[in-house]
């Protein structure tokens, strides 16, 4: 069998039950942790385009939307839950297939659920399975599509949400098979938005949870893909990597398929920021402890990061230390991490226009400078360090080999959830808060995902 035709195999058949409990566990908190950044997105104003967007095209009400009381057709809500998921940059992340999981897999998920009167349970599988290809396909070739300049979120996620959404409407794994063909042709998202910080990273996960659907949709109705989409001579590895058939081992990241579970080391982000600066981030935090700092008292910053975080959260140097916009924030360590220093925190509010003019902040920002470092944790982990030299003579010092959040430094999950309480509440009141948290820590009992979903139509945030 090809990979295409493996993953459809395992896809289709998954259920519940095959899935242990404590995977089950971490699948539902991660579609907890990334509705509520949804949320937070939306009472901040955040990539709310994509949901302007779905609502003038009208159609079917199929399935629910953040923050609109009215329903869209199934593929259209996937879009636009899946930008405002990813519009702050706060969702979680597998490392070593470098790709957003959640922001993909659980709106493509959610809106096929309602869309065929699914069950939570078969939600769950569903979510689970997309889960697992996403992971499988980017760890296949990891790093390799971030150096030629690729989104693996947006390449690797389309192929998940496929697995989800075939999963979901019980289409036999030719069928299946055929939709994963048809996404190769679909997979796109390019890292282009790094030279001026324009918000099109966002939109990367909408168009790969949107065309999950369409995919499943053609095959369904009988288009055929073609099965060799992933390791074929012009498959996906070819085409982006520039790999030649046989030198990447898909097959041996999908042999363990339901014996080897990725879902639990998919990582939280403690920070709304690229996940690359997590590491410098966290041990800046542990060199500072509750401390902050007016930029006079401030020598010199060195941060270390692995090479391929560079490009991303370092360069352009002049760029990275005074952001121009709200999203260039979010990629830039220097900025960042002079918020940690001198605010004491690095949250949803310190990227505002307002915010990411502070002199303070800038005036430090411009003292950070970097250096590189082989951490053997890379990449299956995001480290970095940071040494924090005062004016006094003093130095501050830390690194950090995992980032926290991620499975060898996890968020609790009592930590998850008041992550996502914090989201929430920018945009439900605390009844509602309580029970959309309730219903999704209960995905796989509950019969009607449309009614665990009624919250999320408050259409104006509390703080408005």
């Amino acid at each position: 069998m090809t990979a295409a035709q493996r993953i459809a195999a395992w896809a289709t058949r998954l259920e519940a039950d095959d899935v242990p409990e404590a995977v089950r566990a971490d699948a539902k908190l991660h579609v907890l942790d990334v509705i509520g950044c949804g949320l937070a997105a939306h009472a901040t104003g955040v990539a709310h385009e994509g949901r302007a967007t779905m609502g003038e095209l009208g159609g079917q009400a199929e399935a629910t939307v953040i923050g609109t009381q009215t329903r869209l057709p199934a593929a259209n809500a996937a879009f636009a839950n899946a930008m405002l998921c990813h519009g702050l940059d706060y969702d979680d992340t597998h490392s070593d297939s470098v790709s957003h999981v959640s922001t993909v897999v659980a709106p493509a998920a959610l809106a096929a659920a309602e869309q065929l009167g699914a069950s939570g349970r078969d939600a769950l599988a569903a979510i689970v399975a997309g889960n697992e290809v996403v992971c499988r396909i980017g760890m296949a070739a990891s790093g390799a599509f971030h150096a030629r300049g690729f989104h693996p979120t947006a390449i690797c996620g389309i192929f998940g949400g496929v697995a989800a959404v075939g999963r979901l409407g019980r289409v036999d794994q030719t069928v299946a098979a055929s939709a994963l063909g048809i996404a190769g042709s679909f997979a796109g998202g390019l890292f282009a938005y790094l030279a001026d910080g324009t918000p099109t990273k966002p939109m990367h996960p909408a168009w790969a949870a949107h065309g999950a659907h369409i995919a499943a949709r053609l095959a369904a109705h009988g288009a055929a893909g073609p099965p060799s989409v992933l390791e074929g001579k012009f498959g996906l590895y070819h085409a982006f990597v520039g790999a030649e058939e046989g030198e990447i081992d898909i097959e041996g990241q999908l042999a363990d398929l339901g014996t080897r579970w990725e879902t639990p080391r998919i990582a939280y982000k403690p920070f709304p920021v690229c996940h690359f600066m997590h590491g410098a981030l966290g041990a800046a935090a542990e060199g500072a402890g509750a401390r902050t700092f007016a930029p006079e008292e401030i020598e010199d910053v060195l941060v270390s990061v692995p090479e391929a975080g560079v490009s991303l959260v370092l360069e352009p140097v002049a760029e990275k230390m005074a952001p121009r916009s709200e999203y260039e924030g979010k990629f830039s360590l220097q900025y960042s991490l002079a918020s940690l220093l001198v605010r004491g925190h690095v949250s949803v509010a310190d990227f505002t226009d307002e915010a990411i003019a502070d002199p303070a902040v800038l005036e430090v920002a411009r003292k950070v400078r970097y250096e590189t470092k082989e951490y053997p944790t890379y990449p299956q982990a995001f480290p970095g360090g940071a040494v924090v030299r005062l004016a006094d003579g003093s130095s501050l010092e830390a690194d950090f080999p995992y980032q926290r959040g991620g499975p060898e430094s996890p968020l609790t999950p009592d930590e998850v959830r008041e992550k996502f309480r914090e989201n929430a509440s920018l945009a439900l009141p605390d009844a509602a808060v309580e029970a959309l948290e309730e219903a999704l820590l209960s995905l796989d009992e509950l019969d009607d995902v449309a009614a665990a979903l009624a919250p999320l139509t408050v259409p104006d945030p509390v703080t408005a």
